[in-house]
C-alpha cells in the first residue's frame, strides 16, 4: 500500500481523483485538503463519495503531507509551485494536475499566467505525464506535470501521424469542445445552466492557455516545429471533450487505420474505431478511455481525426492515476478498468 494525499480535493477534479483512488487496491488516502470545507466530511460535500465514510477535508499541513508517498495537486495554477519544493526535499513524489510545471519556458509561462514562476529550477525535473508518449520517463520520475484535457486529446489524436512524418506539420487545425465541468466548480454566470443549455459557442479563438502546451507537446512528439491553430468551444454537457483535427497528408498511399492501430496496439486506454466511424463523448464518459475515429473525405489528402475523452478522467484524474501506477510499478491499468456509463 502507498499513502496518498490530495491538495485541493474539493473541486471537480479533486473529487474525481478521490472517487478513483477509493477503488484502487494499493492506495490509502491520508489527506485531502480544502480551503472551503475544513473539517467537513467529504461525503457531505460529495454524497456520491460515500466510500470515504468519516474522512474529512483538512487544512493544508506539510507535516501531514510528509507522511505520504505521493501527493496530487488539483489546485489552481500558482499553488503547486510553492509547496512542491518542500515535498520533494522530504522525499515525497508529486503529481501536479495544474499548469505549474507543464511549460518548460518560464517566459512563456509568465506571459500566459501573469506572474513569475516561484520554482523555475524544478521545471527541468518535471516529466510530462502523457503515458502513451512518455511512459518510460514517468516510471523514473519524482515530479509529474499532468497534461491538460485539451492537450491530451490533441496529442493522442496526432501522435501516430507525427511519428510517421506523413503529414504537413505547418498547418494543423484543431476544433475542440469541452463540457462545462472543464471550467471548474466555482459558480460563474457564463457557466450556469440557463446560459449554457441549448447553446454552443467558441472561446479563446485569439489564444487559449492550453495552446503553448499543445505546441510544445506536438513539437516533442514530432521532433520538429509544428504550426497549429486551436479553437476551443463550450458544449452544453457536464463531461467530455470532442476534438476534431484536420491535417494534410504527405503520403497519399498511407493506410491511416493500420498506422493508428499499430501505434496504439499496446496502449490499454486508447481505442481505434473501424475506419469511418464517429466516436461520441458518451462512449467514454466516466472512464479513462480515449476513442479515436479516422476519416479521409473522398479519399483525398485531408485526414480528419476525431478524438473523445472524459475531461475529468483521461483528461485529468484518471491519467494522473495512470502516471502513479507507472511510478510505483503497479500495472498501468490498476484501479482504472471501469468502462463508460451509458446512458
Amino acid at each position: 500500500m502507498i499513502n496518498v494525499g490530495i491538495v485541493g480535493g474539493s473541486g471537480y477534479t479533486g473529487a474525481e481523483l478521490i472517487r478513483w483512488l477509493l477503488a484502487h487496491p494499493h492506495v490509502n488516502i491520508v489527506s485531502a485538503t480544502s480551503r472551503s470545507y475544513v473539517d467537513v466530511r467529504i461525503d457531505k460535500v460529495y454524497p456520491n463519495l460515500s466510500g470515504t465514510r468519516d474522512i474529512c477535508y483538512s487544512a493544508l499541513d506539510i507535516n501531514q503531507l510528509q507522511k505520504c508517498d505521493v501527493v496530487f495537486f488539483t489546485t489552481p495554477h500558482g499553488v503547486s509551485q510553492t509547496i512542491t519544493p518542500d515535498l520533494l526535499n522530504l522525499g515525497v513524489k508529486v503529481i501536479d494536475l495544474s499548469a505549474d510545471f507543464r511549460i518548460r519556458n518560464v517566459d512563456v509561462w509568465k506571459s500566459w499566467y501573469g506572474f513569475e514562476h516561484s520554482a523555475p529550477d524544478l521545471i527541468p525535473l518535471a516529466v510530462y505525464g502523457l503515458p502513451e508518449f512518455n511512459g518510460e520517463r514517468i516510471r523514473e520520475a519524482d515530479l509529474i506535470a499532468c497534461p491538460g484535457c485539451y492537450p491530451t486529446s490533441i496529442q493522442l489524436g496526432l501522435l501516430p501521424l507525427l511519428r510517421s512524418q506523413c503529414l504537413d506539420t505547418s498547418d494543423i487545425v484543431v476544433n475542440a469542445s469541452s463540457g462545462v465541468s472543464g471550467a471548474g466548480r466555482i459558480a460563474k454566470l457564463a457557466n450556469i445552466y440557463s446560459e449554457v443549455g441549448d447553446s454552443y459557442r467558441a472561446y479563446g479563438a485569439d489564444g487559449h492557455r492550453h495552446l503553448p502546451e499543445v505546441v510544445q507537446g506536438l513539437n516533442d512528439i514530432s521532433g520538429d516545429s509544428i504550426g497549429v491553430t486551436f479553437v476551443p468551444h463550450l458544449l452544453p454537457i457536464n463531461r467530455g471533450i470532442h476534438a476534431t483535427i484536420f491535417a494534410n497528408l504527405t503520403d497519399l498511399d498511407l493506410d491511416l487505420h493500420n498506422l493508428y492501430a499499430t501505434v496504439f496496439k499496446d496502449k490499454p486506454f486508447v481505442s481505434i474505431l473501424p475506419f469511418g466511424e464517429h466516436p461520441q463523448t458518451r462512449n467514454v464518459r466516466g472512464s479513462n478511455h480515449c476513442q479515436i475515429g479516422l476519416h479521409r473525405p473522398f479519399g483525398g489528402r485531408k485526414a480528419v481525426i476525431l478524438v473523445v475523452i472524459d475531461n475529468l478522467v483521461k483528461g485529468a484524474s484518471g491519467q494522473a492515476i495512470q502516471c502513479m501506477n507507472l511510478m510505483f510499478k503497479f500495472p498501468e491499468t490498476c484501479g482504472l478498468n471501469s468502462t463508460a456509463s451509458v446512458p
